[in-house]
């Protein structure tokens, strides 16, 4: 008998633990912006689309190819992914293929960025023309290291460089290059006067010194290791981000190919040379080590106009060798930009800002630290999603640093794991967060699936309805729906004098009407429905901006 108590207290045990959640959603209250966010496994085929209770809205699931890095859900429900492929080039975040999926999971555009010579790694950021930049290593041999300049006691052979290429997708399996950039066209050292690009580091803050980074990374092939590209159409510029050299660069992309590979041309005037640059002063002899601001981080993106505190710059830091402890934050800086889009420096300091305009850590700092991989962006709702990549734990925080939304990604590089696991080494190089109302998702069905996890636990998670984020033409002005209630027509005043696309949706996500009209009193006929909510987008032609607001009868 107390043979038979004792198995049924251990068998009681055993349940209790294995119904402690260790995956997962922890956190959804009303504050999180409702939308559904999109994240795979860096080990895993299968990308997921969740919405804010963590049930599966969507996944792809059809390549063959775990990813490159980066994935990205484009504005008209495509998937732009990035595979990993085999290579002689073979560093952390190593990529080589771009795919293209439909909403069904059909592939409509496969193509391998990859030859003995270079090799596309970690990133891609799709542009408002349809196009794709990408960034590639590219081989340098000893020859060229030592006519460059670069310290011969430092010379592992091949060494990595970095290029960035611009790619227009063709047929299912083509490309045009558009535009290409490369870092061996911006270099300066002061080691030897007989080599090229000899000259004060110090005086040239717009090129990259072929020498920096080698006490540190010693003779490391992957010398630059970018992990991050983003592009501001407003500005017309790139920004990347180089994890081994703990910095982050702007670049002019309203060059030529000719001028990219120079020092002067395109809208700033400087060719392809670095317009600003953040992260490390000492790269450029402006700093020492207590001017140091990143350690090794990832995802530097530009905080796009519609959100608050556009223009300015996010970066997930990760925080690896930082005095006084090894941890993450995630920093938003406010680059010195002048009203020509070029950037201020004086002759002998630094690039500002000196100071950080706002950043997020935990509390204690220690809680959220990961050494590598990982990212963040801001909302439209002015709160930041963070995926703390090792843990493959993603936050959701207010700007006043308070969490609002948990989830720890249920997969390992297995699949989905059961809950009561506890995972390790998670490994999600980023996750993002699309409100309800980005294009994608109109006319798609996202009737939420199960939990992705396996033997998940009961959950009373509510979907919390936020008012609809717009992302407004340059001037809101511009735009106006005359009347709201709404009675047998919607009034639009169109002062644009551009071509606008207009589509009216319900809340089941069904198309109710679309006109495209160049004029500036547009009517929309609503005689026939009911009472109720709807939804109306408009955007110009090219769908670059969008008003969305909701409508009632």
């Amino acid at each position: 008998m107390v043979k038979l108590y004792c198995i049924l207290v251990f068998l009681l045990l055993v349940q209790i633990s294995s119904a402690q959640q260790t995956v997962g959603l922890f956190l959804n209250n009303s504050t999180s912006l409702n939308g559904y966010t999109l994240f795979t496994h860096g080990n895993s085929k299968v990308t997921y689309l969740i919405d804010n209770c963590g049930n599966e809205v969507h996944r792809w699931d059809q390549s063959t190819t775990n990813p490159g890095a980066s994935v990205y859900l484009l504005e008209n429900g495509n998937l732009l992914r990035t595979g990993r492929i085999n290579s002689n080039f073979n560093g952390g975040g190593t990529g080589g293929r771009l795919e293209i999926f439909n909403w069904e999971g059909d592939l409509i555009w496969q193509y391998d960025y990859t030859s003995n010579t270079y090799h596309h790694h970690h990133d891609v950021a799709p542009m408002p023309n349809g196009n794709i930049l990408l960034i590639a290593w590219e081989s340098r041999v000893e020859s060229e290291l030592e006519l460059a300049g670069r310290n011969p006691t430092s010379i592992s052979n091949p060494i990595w460089s970095e290029r960035i290429v611009e790619i227009k997708p063709i047929g299912s399996d083509e490309i045009e290059i558009v535009w290409k950039w490369h870092l061996w066209d911006h270099l300066v050292q002061d080691l030897d006067s007989t080599k090229m690009n000899y000259g004060v580091i110090a005086e040239h803050p717009e090129l990259m010194d072929i020498n920096f980074g080698v006490t540190a990374q010693g003779n490391n092939t992957d010398w630059i290791h970018l992990n991050a590209i983003d592009y501001n159409p407003d500005l017309d510029q790139i920004i990347i981000s180089s994890r081994h050299l703990s910095e982050i660069y702007v670049i002019d992309h309203s060059t030529t190919m000719v001028e990219a590979a120079n020092h002067s041309g395109g809208n700033s005037g400087k060719g392809g040379d670095f317009l600003f640059r953040y992260g490390n002063p000492q790269s450029y002899d402006r700093g020492t080590s207590s001017d140091r601001v990143f350690y090794g981080q990832h995802d530097a993106k530009w905080i796009p106009e519609g959100y608050p505190d556009e223009g300015k710059i996010m970066v997930f830091n990760n925080g690896q060798g930082r005095p006084g402890g090894s941890y993450s934050s995630v920093d938003v800086i406010d680059p010195p930009l002048n009203s020509n889009n070029t950037y201020t420096i004086s002759d002998i300091e630094p690039f500002d800002p000196a100071n950080l305009y706002w950043t997020y850590e935990a509390d204690p700092p220690e809680d959220m630290y990961s050494s590598n991989i990982s990212g963040a962006h801001r909302l439209t709702n002015g709160n930041t999603l963070i995926c703390v990549g090792r843990e493959g734990n993603f936050y959701e925080v207010t700007n006043n640093g308070e969490l609002v939304w948990h989830y720890l990604m249920p997969v390992g590089n297995a699949g989905p794991v059961a809950q009561g696991t506890v995972t390790t080494n998670s490994n999600a190089f980023r996750a993002t967060r699309y409100g309800t109302d980005y294009p994608a998702f109109v006319g798609k069905d996202l009737t939420p699936g199960d939990l992705i996890e396996i033997n998940p636990l009961p959950s009373d998670c509510e979907i919390y309805s936020n008012p609809v984020a717009i992302r407004n033409f340059p001037n809101l002005e511009d735009i106006q729906v005359l009347n709201n209630p709404i009675g047998n027509f919607i009034f639009i005043k169109n002062q644009t004098k551009e071509e606008i696309n207009i589509e009216v949706f319900d809340l089941m996500g069904r198309l109710l009407a679309s006109q495209i009209s160049q004029n500036e009193n547009i009517e929309i006929s609503a005689s026939n429905w009911k009472n109720g909510f709807y939804t109306i987008h408009i955007s110009n032609r090219e769908r670059k901006r969008f008003f969305i607001k909701k409508l009632i009868k």
